[in-house]
């Protein structure tokens, strides 16, 4: 069993979101990876070493990582088939196949000892993102639904918060922004340092014309990340519909000058574009 908890937290530091961008200032989560091969430490284990070389192979070729990863996944059992089968995941959102990311997602899930229950719920929440990404989004419902219970049950309050916010997204996919804001909700309260949250539920309260809670939304995400670009074009369309013209061009031009090759900068010299020009301080009066 210890060698089953070591190994996870080393898979579970990295995955990316397979549906970031369904809302606004999703952070790519392909973060802290295992050593490379040749760095790990002399005790470093077969599987360990397996699953560093995998995943620099899902950056590099994703396309070989997954034939590499289902060959390991039918050839092998027990901790070994679990990373193989999070590996084939990575490799399958990288590649789009959603079908194939779900499955080996939802596999490593299940054959994760009931006793891990942070793992569990990780695997829980990319099985459901991939759902989402392909469409699904019943589908998506009730497999985040389960690792959101999983979340609960193993007292983790970023896993908590990281499925609230999967759950928040299909939601709004499903057409209940209430029931999302709710999830939203929770997420913040579990971990009011991220700003990844109150930028969603800036973003959703905004949809549901809520402009005022919007707008304190936006501002604590704001104070958590000030350069963030999604947070600084999300204030100005929050500003420019809340009757706020100026602040929305303060808003818009300080994405522009933060981030200027970021895709965010192109969408807020658009809306500024078609905002127009400010007011003149003043209307020439016409001679007489």
């Amino acid at each position: 069993m210890a060698l089953i908890s070591s190994l996870l937290v080393l898979a579970l530091q990295v995955g990316p979101n397979p549906n970031a961008g369904a809302l606004p200032g999703l952070p790519d989560e392909l973060l802290n990876r295992p050593p490379r091969p040749g760095e790990e430490s002399a005790d470093a284990s077969p599987e360990s070493a397996w699953l560093a070389a995998c995943l620099d192979l899902v950056a590099e070729d994703p396309a070989r990582a997954h034939t590499l990863a289902q060959l390991r996944r039918n050839e092998t059992s027990a901790t070994n088939r679990i990373l193989a089968n999070h590996c084939l995941g990575l490799a399958a959102t990288e590649l789009s196949l959603w079908d194939d990311a779900i499955t080996a997602f939802t596999a490593a899930r299940d054959e994760t000892p009931d006793d891990e229950l942070s793992a569990r719920a990780r695997f829980g929440t990319m099985a459901g993102n991939a759902a989402l990404a392909s469409g699904d989004h019943g589908g998506a419902r009730t497999i985040l639904e389960a690792a959101k219970r999983d979340a609960q049950a193993s007292a983790s309050a970023d896993l908590q918060s990281i499925a609230a916010t999967d759950l928040a997204r299909t939601l709004v996919a499903l057409g209940d922004g209430e029931a999302a804001l709710a999830e939203l909700e929770t997420a913040t309260t579990l971990t009011p340092d991220k700003a990844e949250g109150w930028l969603l539920k800036a973003t959703l309260l905004r949809r549901l014309e809520r402009f005022d809670e919007a707008q304190i939304a936006i501002e604590r995400a704001g104070q958590i990340a000030p350069t963030d670009p999604q947070i600084g074009l999300e204030a100005g369309v929050i500003a420019v519909l809340s009757g706020r013209d100026e602040a929305a061009r303060a808003s818009w031009q300080s994405v522009i000058d933060i981030a200027p090759g970021d895709p965010a900068a192109l969408t807020a010299q658009d809306y500024l574009a078609q905002l127009g020009p400010p007011p003149t301080a003043g209307v020439e009066q016409e001679p007489s």
